[in-house]
């Protein structure tokens, strides 16, 4: 992407004395310029801070580091401009913290101060795409980085920039900070700048018809998400959501993904981390690490640079978008990020509202997901940002604020059970907890596809698992053998859709990513088989000697069989069908 200002202007506020500290707040003179959201260079150490109140000529900025050894009388200095971050080809295969700071060969911490990350040492092979005198938009494509790994990184024409191509770079080697480009007098360079809190923009937002395909049965099947979609992952502690969220960030068919650690433990992410360095990618046969960017903003990290983090995730998906590529954000968590505007909003004085959230939280969780969407960009190209957000209920009570307003927001649930997760039941998914508001738009394309069969496999699984669930209450109470044949038979039905096709193996070569082929082929499978076992009772069967059969091979086809491999999966079907025909009254 090329150069952009950071906003601002050239306003140069003078520098201005620190009247008090507290905690990550700091007060300091007001100077003429200073202006909301502007960052700020906090004492000796350059501490970066953003103004959040001006009032009665004092300027309050919470500090995005620990604030220790700043003292009244010491200097602060504004910069004229918002909290902005660098964006560029060496993101990709990188690991930062909140305000995207390279955490790689940091050693134990980050030296305290704005620290700027090093990427003018390194050259990238640049290849030009236009050339000179060549009239040009805003948002094309001006060349494209070739060593930046298996994204095509693209130097674009800046948002607000058009015009004749004065000067392009030959092909060959540039660093970050070079001159790629000069268009209309401005100069395109391979890196540029952003303010975290500002969308980047596009030419417009569209409506999206395509799957994302996570390889999660359970998600793929009945809460489908479409790319450019909002999703919310609630579930109390151990129940499963950062294995569920790390398996799509492993899986998914997005072209980046932007993992945010947001508050979460250092051991957790170091495991992610780990896990995506040794991870082979099955779509380029590289490391999935190459096409990864990793925001590791910790809980034992500074808290004000928590509550930039999902930001700053987010812009750096934008960038991406904006080459015409299909980002996943994924936020662990965002109950993290919303403790931090609630410590924040204490510290500054605001009046509380419920359960001490901030009165705003609802509008902050709304803008954040509404930064998701499916566009067409400026340069004419269309790409999308998917987000998904973990959230982290205390006592996993999902009636509390932060749940409850992001269940309005979003467009698909995904609940995570404690009651499935204790029975290691992965994902611990909740069938009737639930939903996806994608799924009208998506049996729409299925059936503009040929596959006008996807909405009613989907309704029948739906309505095994409701009958299984409406049946369990009475088989706790009375027992299955008093229940009628058939009902029976919907009791088992539902252990073999739970068993068979929901039930999905994290550390199984075969089982960890499951194809939409072969999620359909389990899911037909299971419903036929079934279906046969309802006929045989009505035959005259007695319901105890279906239930004495042995499914053992069907329900354990999704682990037997390769990731892709549905005509295994139908062989197995057959062969059970088959022994099913043996069975006489």
């Amino acid at each position: 992407m090329g150069a952009v200002t950071e906003s601002g202007g050239t306003r140069r506020p003078a520098a201005c004395r620190i009247l008090r500290v507290t905690g990550p707040l700091v007060e300091v003179e007001y100077t003429r310029g200073t202006a909301m959201y502007d960052l700020v260079s906090i004492g000796p150490a350059g501490l970066p801070g953003e103004v959040v109140a001006i009032s009665g000529g004092v300027v309050t900025v919470q500090a995005y580091e620990y604030t220790g050894g700043l003292a009244p009388g010491q200097t602060a200095t504004p910069r004229g401009r918002p909290l902005s971050v660098r964006l560029g080809p060496e993101l990709l295969g990188g690991i930062f913290d909140g305000l995207l700071r390279p955490l790689s060969g940091a050693g134990d911490w980050l030296v305290p101060g704005i620290r700027t990350a090093t990427v003018e040492a390194h050259s990238w092979t640049f290849a030009p795409s236009v050339a000179q005198g060549e009239e040009v938009c805003e948002g094309q494509a001006l060349g494209e980085i070739r060593d930046a790994g298996p994204v095509k990184v693209k130097v674009l024409v800046p948002p607000g920039c058009g015009g004749v191509v004065e000067r392009i770079s030959d092909a060959g080697g540039l660093t970050g900070d070079a001159v790629a480009a000069v268009v209309g007098g401005t100069e395109v360079t391979v890196g540029t700048r952003w303010p975290v809190r500002r969308p980047r923009p596009v030419r417009e937002r569209v409506d999206s018809h395509e799957a994302l395909n996570t390889g999660q049965r359970v998600v793929d099947l009945l809460f489908p998400v479409v790319r450019g979609s909002t999703v919310a992952v609630p579930g109390g502690f151990g129940t499963g959501k950062t294995m569920l969220l790390q398996q799509i960030a492993k899986w998914c068919d997005a072209d980046v993904i932007v993992y945010v650690g947001c508050g979460e433990r250092g051991n957790e992410m170091a495991d992610v981390i780990t896990e995506l360095a040794e991870l082979r990618d099955p779509r380029t046969g590289g490391r999935l690490a190459d096409r990864t960017v990793t925001i590791a903003n910790t809980s034992n990290m500074p808290m004000m640079a928590r509550e930039a983090s999902v930001y700053t995730g987010v812009t750096v998906a934008e960038y991406f978008r904006d080459m015409g590529l299909d980002v996943v954000v994924i936020a662990d968590s965002t109950s993290r990020w919303a403790e931090a505007l609630r410590e924040f909003a204490s510290r500054t004085g605001e009046l509380p509202a419920e359960e001490g959230y901030p009165a705003g939280l609802a509008s902050a969780i709304a803008a954040f997901y509404e930064r998701a969407a499916a566009v067409t960009t400026l340069g004419g190209d269309r790409g999308s940002v998917t987000v998904i957000g973990a959230v982290s209920p205390p006592g996993g009570d999902l009636t509390e604020p932060v749940t409850a307003h992001t269940e309005r927001f979003v467009r698909c649930l995904w609940t995570l059970d404690r009651d499935l997760a204790y029975a290691r039941h992965y994902p611990a998914v909740s069938w009737s907890g639930s939903f996806s508001r994608d799924v009208p738009v998506l049996a729409a394309g299925h059936r503009a596809g040929g596959d006008s069969g996807w909405e009613r496999r989907r309704e029948r699984v739906g309505a095994v698992l409701a009958e299984a669930d409406r049946l369990a209450d009475l088989v706790d109470l009375i027992g299955i053998a008093a229940l009628p044949a058939r009902e029976r038979i919907g009791v088992l039905a539902g252990r073999l859709v739970r068993e068979g096709v929901l039930q999905q193996s994290a550390l199984s070569e075969q089982d960890a990513y499951c194809g939409p082929e072969k999620t359909a082929a389990l899911a037909d499978a299971v419903l036929a088989v079934a279906e046969r076992c309802r006929a045989l009772v009505d035959c005259g069967v007695p319901a105890a000697s279906v239930e004495e059969i042995d499914f053992g091979p069907l329900v354990r086809a999704r682990e037997d069989t390769g990731p892709h491999d549905a005509e295994q999966v139908v062989a197995s079907r057959d062969a059970m069908l088959a022994r099913l025909g043996e069975v006489r009254s």
